[in-house]
């Protein structure tokens, strides 16, 4: 198998490379990616380069694309723009990148005939109320409420419309928030892990009593890969694992995992829009696909991934002092 990953020298890309590289040691792996500030060829060392070939460049750009559609079996894309808080400062590269990114990606799965997988988010569907017993399940209606999760909706009509109008060979994944290694310090939980270890309390937006549906990204690959191996096409698969926790409720545990007092932290202005709760609902991809979650302990994974941030300084940060300029500068 030949399989191209857009987006694999990013956070959960890298991931799912990782985990492909070991779960099918036969398979040849091309990554295309930008190398944004969100890309990083760290991400991929360590691995054969008889196996994983690194393409730099975009997914925008239609003749190399169409290039390596044209030497491939399937495609996983995870290619986006995926910061609330960027798309908010500046929405048009969310555009560019989740919307004609994508576009150009599905016209070139249409001509060469090639299998498709698009990664997208729980975030397309807005929020729900803390008390409401529902969660996001293939049927809820979208409802996104920033210009990264707008973008992100559009992007998924967009694969749906080239399913039923091309026969385009494809399917959707929709997933909770994911943690674990390789994850930019701009992101909620390595930003605030970062902040203990440089001796600064970790910022908590507004009450912190938002909620989010935490997943390990290791649990994504895992779904991403029987998705693409046994998913049907045309159809749109939910991948949680029952980890919702609030932001309050994951900063207390971050500080206690590092030995800290649990209420050393500071509050930050909340982020305009911010949607209140994600949950997600799994149940198809469990029955149809017989996909499982692992990694179910949310304390046991983000202890293990505090020990990532604490083994691997080298790799963020670099990253870390620009960020939290950034962060200075809209006052969060």
């Amino acid at each position: 198998m030949k399989i191209l990953v857009t987006g694999g020298a990013g956070f959960i890309g890298s991931n799912f490379v990782h985990y492909i590289y070991r779960e099918r040691p036969d398979w040849q792996i091309t990554v295309l990616d930008a190398l944004t500030y969100a890309g990083n060829k760290a991400n991929l060392e360590g691995l054969d380069p008889q196996r994983v070939a690194l393409v730099i460049g975009d997914i925008c750009d239609e003749q190399l694309v169409d290039q390596l559609f044209a030497d491939t079996d399937a495609v996983v894309h995870f290619a986006a723009e995926s910061h609330n808080d960027n798309s908010l400062t500046n929405p048009r590269p969310f555009l560019d990148t989740n919307i004609i990114g994508t576009y150009t990606l599905l016209e070139a799965a249409r001509k060469h005939n090639k299998r498709l997988h698009h990664i997208s988010t729980d975030e397309v569907y807005g929020d729900l109320e803390l008390d409401d017993p529902n969660k996001f399940n293939e049927n809820t209606t979208y409802n996104p409420s920033s210009p990264y999760s707008s973008t992100k909706a559009g992007s998924d009509l967009l694969v749906r419309a080239w399913v039923r109008s091309f026969g385009v060979q494809a399917t959707i994944s929709n997933c909770s928030n994911n943690y674990g290694p390789y994850q930019h310090v701009e992101k909620f939980i390595p930003r605030q892990i970062t902040e203990v270890l440089e001796g600064r309390k970790p910022k908590l937006y507004g009450s912190g009593e938002n909620v989010r549906d935490w997943i390990h990204t290791e649990d994504h690959s895992s779904a991403v890969l029987t998705i693409l191996e046994k998913g049907k096409i045309g159809e749109t698969y939910m991948i949680g694992a029952e980890g919702e926790k609030n932001n309050k409720e994951v900063v207390e545990m971050i500080l206690e995992l590092m030995g800290k007092d649990k209420s050393d932290y500071e509050h930050v202005n909340d982020r305009p829009g911010h949607d209140l709760r994600y949950a997600i609902d799994a149940t198809k991809i469990k029955s149809e696909l017989g996909w499982q979650p692992k990694y179910t302990d949310f304390r046991s994974g983000l202890a293990d991934t505090i020990k990532w941030y604490q083994d691997n300084e080298a790799w963020w940060k670099p990253q870390k002092a620009e960020t939290e300029a950034k962060y200075q500068e809209i006052g969060r």
